[in-house]
């Protein structure tokens, strides 16, 4: 019998495609380095869609912030994917584009690495699940946060340097333009509302009056929102208006928080006279301050002001007015003047708070177990309610915080006292009854 040979073929084994993502990231948001991301976003794309073992799975790219902060958008969308197995692969160019703080380096990549995706760190040629990743990356982010240090220092030099000078940096302020010298130059129409507001302020108008007045005119402040009295008070005291400067009123804590903090006396501050051309002159300014003082002086001691914890302290976001506490059969609530005084026509969005409700808020936010007056004043400079059910907490050092709130159901927000009241008017009405 004829013996027969057949050849058998094998279906080849391909290995399984990694899903990869690429991560971009500039510090600036000049038009140099937004092309410079743009680059890398096509970059990226095309080198992933080249590869025969790669499925695309996109580039994730953040603009303008700085990698030594945790709350890039994009980055935690990113890392969100990773978290729910859809991704095996991230490519960046480099260390310091990825972060750099060593210590968010190494909570992420380890963190990745449980989950089992790799991060290729092309510059570096590192990747992480190799086995001298982490030392390699250990080295290398703690010499990129340095060079941030570094880096942050030498900016902070120069702008005490440029401050020493008279010289300010990037500046928002109404009435002047900053030119390329870093000098403040009048904006003549501008210049016009700023007279106006002092004028106005020393014939006898309140600051949310004149604040009224703008808006009405239809004039926005210069980040195109509604003026309120705050911001008319930030006008009438600043110096820069009878052409000083006071600068580093602000600064930033630390290169890798980067947190806007009130400076109390930390860093030396910098008055520079006849700095700029004044748009109001020098009598007029210490008029204004003097007025300011008597109405304070005035406010402070009617008996009203302070009366209350949070008297004075809480604003309507829509309209600009105080909230006013008020008694009710139900219990204690904060609501608008103007809604309180002329009706929702006026302030239509606003909405009524209960007292307790603030109180529980400022316990939270403050991780307080009760409420402590002092502690509440040593941290918290006023309160803006900018839409129902939302408060913002304004604190000392510049920054905020936003909590939301609701009513509490009618069961919960019976005490012993009122359910036995209840139960004592029906046991009266029951015996009434023939």
């Amino acid at each position: 019998m004829e013996r027969v040979v057949e050849q058998v073929v094998f279906p080849e084994k391909f290995p399984r495609m990694q899903n990869v993502v690429a991560y971009a990231r500039v510090s600036s948001g000049k038009d140099a380095m937004l092309h410079s991301l743009s680059a890398q976003v096509s970059y990226y794309s095309r080198m992933i869609q080249q590869h025969p073992g790669w499925k695309y799975y996109g580039v994730y790219a953040d603009e303008a912030i700085t990698g030594t902060k945790d709350s890039r958008e994009q980055f935690q969308k990113l890392l969100e994917r990773c978290r729910n197995g859809e991704i095996d692969l991230i490519l960046t160019k480099s260390v310091s584009r990825f972060a750099r703080n060593t210590i968010t380096l190494l909570e992420t990549v380890r963190e990745l690495k449980l989950l089992g995706v790799d991060v290729y760190f092309e510059e570096q040629n590192i990747h992480s699940l190799s086995s001298d990743g982490e030392l390699m990356l250990t080295i290398l982010a703690s010499y990129a946060q340095e060079e941030s240090f570094s880096s942050s220092e030498s900016r902070k030099w120069q702008i005490r340097k440029d401050f020493s000078n008279g010289k300010i940096g990037s500046i928002t302020i109404l009435g002047y333009r900053r030119n390329a010298d870093g000098i403040l130059e009048i904006e003549p129409k501008e210049a016009e509302l700023v007279r106006m507001i002092f004028s106005d302020y020393i014939s006898g108008m309140g600051q949310q009056r004149i604040a009224n007045k703008i808006n009405e005119m239809g004039i926005p402040t210069r980040q195109g929102n509604l003026w309120t009295h705050p911001r008319i008070r930030e006008i009438l005291t600043n110096e820069k208006y009878i052409g000083n400067l006071l600068l580093q009123k602000y600064y930033r804590n630390n290169h890798i928080e980067k947190i806007k903090t009130k400076n109390q006396g930390e860093l030396a501050r910098y008055y520079v006279e006849q700095a700029h051309e004044p748009i109001v002159d020098f009598d007029t300014f210490i008029k204004v301050q003097t007025i300011l003082d008597q109405r304070h002086e005035q406010y402070t001691h009617d008996g009203s002001t302070n009366r209350y914890p949070l008297s004075g302290l809480i604003t309507c976001g829509l309209c600009g007015k105080n909230y006013q506490r008020k008694q009710l059969p139900q219990g204690i609530i904060w609501l608008c003047a103007t809604f309180l005084r002329r009706g929702k026509k006026y302030c239509p969005g606003s909405k009524q708070i209960p007292e307790s409700i603030l109180y529980s808020l400022i316990c939270d936010i403050l991780k307080l177990t009760e409420f402590d007056e002092v502690v509440f004043r040593d941290n918290i400079h006023h309160i803006v309610i900018p839409k129902p059910f939302e408060v913002q907490f304004f604190f000392h050092d510049g920054t905020s915080e936003i909590r939301h709130w609701e009513y509490p159901s009618r069961s919960e927000s019976w005490t012993e006292e009122m359910k036995q009241a209840a139960r004592e008017r029906s046991r009266k009405w029951n015996e009434k009854l023939p």
